[in-house]
């Protein structure tokens, strides 16, 4: 076991208790003050791989950063942090493991990186999360592992085959989930109370559906701009066109100006009322071409 001493600048000082194997490094305790912390990837010229069970439990920690050169964070690694408030993963890690975060309810703010495959049960119990996207990495997500977060919409990639039981139980404020690919398995409630409020939006072409769907509506989220409308096209030193579509889903107009390196920005985020809206906006003269798409929220 070690103890480092670490400064930097806009962090608090941290002492991180860790343990050696194999020449590499797992934090197991911290008895800082709280605070921001990074966690450093290398002590003594050694690899910081993993963050062990428990280790930064009922901490008062603010924020964390995590380095890409940790693969494995135990489980109930960061329960009950109650002023942690974002917590950034690098790539490496490959499970969310069970009550990581559990109890963390001032976190708003999570990352979850590509090449997680699993979210384990209660990982984000009672957090604050506001907005929960999974990357399409992730195949799996455990009971409860959303239960009492505060997300209004919640994106399911189609990678994702089973959700657990009770998985967003009692969010109270989610409107909208939005499922990339064919119908997942479900466990028991894996929806309870949600009902009242969310839909389930589900892509043409995809599979398994039918509505309810886990205990909410399930609507067809099919959008699609009208290229060969008279209303498509420049009039008025403005660039307009149709939007058509399933009746009363939402939607979310996005442009960018260069689809090698796209950096899509939102422009208009609406409910398509009737399944049609006309979109238009001043000509853009600062650049040499403008790309617009529609997704969802």
């Amino acid at each position: 076991m070690g103890l480092l001493l670490s400064a930097a600048p806009a962090t608090v000082k941290a002492q991180l208790e860790y343990t050696i194997n194999a020449g590499t490094i797992t934090i197991t305790g911290y008895s800082g003050h709280g605070g921001a912390l990074a966690i450093p990837d290398t002590i003594r010229g050694l690899a910081v791989t993993g963050i062990g069970p428990s280790a930064f439990n009922s901490t008062a920690l603010n924020s964390v950063s995590i380095p890409g050169s940790v693969t494995s964070i135990g489980a109930a690694a960061f329960e009950n942090c109650s002023d942690l408030t974002n917590a950034t993963i690098s790539m490496g890690v490959s499970s969310i493991e069970s009550n990581t975060f559990a109890n963390c309810s001032s976190l708003t703010s999570v990352t979850i990186p590509s090449g997680v495959t699993s979210i384990g049960n209660y990982a984000f119990f009672d957090c604050n999360l506001t907005s929960v996207t999974i990357p399409n990495s992730v195949t799996s997500i455990g009971n409860y592992a959303f239960s009492y977060c505060n997300p209004t919409s919640v994106t399911i990639p189609g990678s994702v085959t089973s959700i657990g039981a009770d998985a967003f139980w009692n969010c109270f404020s989610l409107s909208s989930v939005f499922f990339q690919g064919n119908a997942p398995t479900v466990g028991f409630d894996g929806f309870f109370h949600d009902a009242n409020s969310a839909t389930a939006y589900y892509l043409p072409g995809t599979t398994g559906w039918s509505s309810p769907f886990a205990g909410l509506p399930a609507v067809l989220w099919k959008v699609a701009i009208q290229t060969n409308s008279a209303s498509f096209g420049v009039a008025s030193n403005s660039f307009g066109f149709n939007i058509t579509g399933t009746t009363n889903v939402p939607i979310v107009v996005e442009a960018c100006t260069n689809l090698a390196n796209a950096m899509w920005t939102p422009l208009l985020t609406l409910t398509l009322t009737n399944g049609l809206f006309y979109f238009s906006e001043p000509l853009q003269t600062n650049n040499t071409g403008r790309y617009y798409r529609i997704s969802s929220p």
